[in-house]
């Protein structure tokens, strides 16, 4: 069954895909920008992030003053270790991200190349007609 695919419950072969003449063409090309997009935009999450811990920080101080002797101080501290740990995780998990899409725009590149190099032989027989 290989070049078969079903499409809206039809099967239909590889060559039908690529358009009314199944001569094939560009209509099914993959495109890196919206990976090398998302990959951007955790990179810039991961930066935006970065400073919040220092803030959180400093404003933990400014509550500290105001609640000295009182029990919840220790609740607020544990409350703030854990927003510290979130953050942390959250701008790690941003950096993984963006490393790991620009890896699939990468690849899927690689992916097309190889699959269009493979047809290569064909098309020079005349065999993508």
């Amino acid at each position: 069954m290989s070049g078969v695919a079903v499409v809206g419950g039809q099967r239909q072969r590889l060559r039908d895909l690529g358009g009314a003449g199944g001569g094939g063409g560009d209509e099914l090309k993959h495109s890196d920008g919206p990976w090398m997009r998302a990959a951007g935009g955790a990179e810039a999450l991961h930066t935006q992030l970065g400073p919040v811990k220092a803030e959180l920080e400093i404003a933990h101080e400014g509550v500290v003053a105001g609640t000295a002797g009182l029990e919840a101080l220790t609740e607020l501290g544990a409350v703030r270790e854990s927003w510290q740990r979130r953050i942390e995780a959250a701008r790690g998990e941003c950096r993984s991200l963006a490393g790991n899409l620009r890896d699939v725009a990468r690849a899927q590149g690689e992916t097309n190349e190889a699959v269009r190099q493979s047809f290569a032989p064909a098309a020079a027989r005349g065999g993508g007609q």
